[in-house]
């Protein structure tokens, strides 16, 4: 039987592809986030979960998910999450690092070289 792993948003087809080769995997389509007593009355029968870093995963969670070995957070940081708290009931705790350290070079260069060609005032200018 193949592990359970909740995934509390909708997240690219190839991330959900990846996670469905291994695991049997339910996936939140709603718009808004699910509350933490949905995700509370989820997690019962979970092996793994997959939140996003705004959905916030304290010990009252933990506490309720008593197979829960993995929180693979779909982002760069962690502090959705009670390090301590997942520590203690021996869950490991995963992220995506340096996910993003390339396109946020990216943006601080652009910004810095829109800022000193003034690239903003050109274009009204040019527009008007």
């Amino acid at each position: 039987m193949k592990p359970r792993v909740f995934v509390t948003r909708l997240i690219p087809e190839k991330g959900l592809e990846m996670v469905r080769q291994f695991a049997e995997t339910e996936v939140w389509e709603e718009e808004l986030p699910p509350s933490h007593s949905v995700i509370l009355e989820k997690v019962q029968d979970l092996d793994g979960l997959l939140p996003l870093l705004t959905d916030p995963i304290d010990a009252e969670i933990m506490e309720a998910a008593s197979r829960l070995k993995v929180i693979s957070n779909y982002a760069v940081g962690y502090d959705n999450i009670d390090i301590s708290a997942a520590t203690k009931r021996g869950i490991l705790v995963c992220n995506t690092p340096g996910v993003l350290t390339e396109t946020t070079a990216d943006l601080a260069w652009s910004l810095l070289m829109a800022g000193a060609r003034q690239i903003a005032q050109a274009d009204v200018f040019a527009r008007s």
